[in-house]
């Protein structure tokens, strides 16, 4: 499954870089997280709570940076389990910053995402809608907390 979007931040594309690669300000954005903190500069590891259908399930995963180069862009992989064998998933994400007229960045993400288990049962449809609604939540709640932290 590929996930894929774009969102423009009225910030300085440095504060915006400094602002994604903290773990704290991740998991304060992501709905359901529970935890989110750094192994070492390269890995981190995180569990997420979240409802697919009529399964909920708790995300154990580990994501690890591969390509970074600040402050325009970042690949990370990843690798995690559902507690209570409801599935396992891989997943691969790039995120790009660009900076644009008006002091504004850019920033556009693709994940490619892969799921096996009672998870995958629900095909791709139910996937792809509930991982749209959390990513336009996580989406909302990241730039709120850098216009507050940016003061615009």
């Amino acid at each position: 499954m590929l996930i894929e979007g774009k969102f423009t931040m009225k910030a300085p594309i440095q504060k915006v870089w400094d602002f994604l690669m903290e773990p704290g300000t991740l998991a304060s954005c992501i709905p359901g997280a529970e935890k989110m903190e750094a192994v070492d500069d390269k890995t981190w590891e995180g569990i997420v709570k979240q409802k697919v259908g009529p399964i909920s399930v708790k995300l154990n995963f580990t994501q690890t940076l591969s390509d970074v180069q600040p402050p325009k862009h970042l690949k990370a992989v990843g690798r995690g389990s559902a507690m209570g064998s409801a599935g396992t998933f891989t997943q691969e994400t790039i995120v790009d910053l660009k900076e644009i007229a008006g002091g504004e960045v850019e920033v556009a993400y693709s994940s490619k995402v892969n799921i096996v288990g009672r998870l995958a049962v629900f095909g791709e449809r139910i996937m792809r809608a509930k991982v749209k609604k959390v990513g336009a939540e996580f989406t909302g709640n990241l730039q709120k907390k850098l216009e507050s932290q940016v003061g615009g």
